[in-house]
């Protein structure tokens, strides 16, 4: 015998006790337009998303927050537990973020309202990978095996 999985979604529907009596204060509350600003405002407070919002807004407003030219060189990674990661385009403006960290995590702190940054940590760019590609060997050493 074959179960019919929609009549039985069907009758369990019709069969359900629903809840039709609704107070006239929440039908009110419920049905008068309001404010997006109001509600979303609710919504964030009811959830609890100022700090991720705070931290989108980090991400999204970089330049803003930076400038120009240190954004033009490098942009924000990761944060986690107050440690921002940002990765720079080369290993000069790396340690010329590393050397200026001190006023950038005063600027982060002044002008992003909201993110909680306690440190900064600068990496360099990212070095090629030997291990995957044409003439790669599986269970080989890499670039120093090809001679030997």
């Amino acid at each position: 015998m074959r179960r019919d999985i929609a009549r039985e979604l069907f009758r369990s529907y019709r069969t359900r006790n629903r809840k039709t009596e609704n107070t006239d204060e929440e039908r009110s509350k419920r049905d008068e337009p309001g404010k997006l600003s109001e509600v979303l405002g609710e919504l964030i407070a009811t959830r609890d998303w100022k700090k991720g919002i705070a931290e989108g807004t980090l991400f999204s407003n970089w330049r803003e927050i930076v400038g120009d030219e240190v954004a033009a060189h490098c942009e924000p990674i990761t944060l986690l537990e107050g440690r921002l990661t940002i990765r720079a385009e080369s290993t000069a403006w790396a340690t010329q973020l590393r050397l200026i960290s001190d006023e950038l995590l005063k600027t982060l702190q002044t002008r992003s309202e909201g993110v909680l940054v306690d440190e900064i940590v600068v990496i360099g760019p990212s070095a090629p990978s030997w291990k995957r590609g044409l003439r790669s060997i599986k269970g080989a050493k890499g670039p120093r095996d090809t001679y030997g």
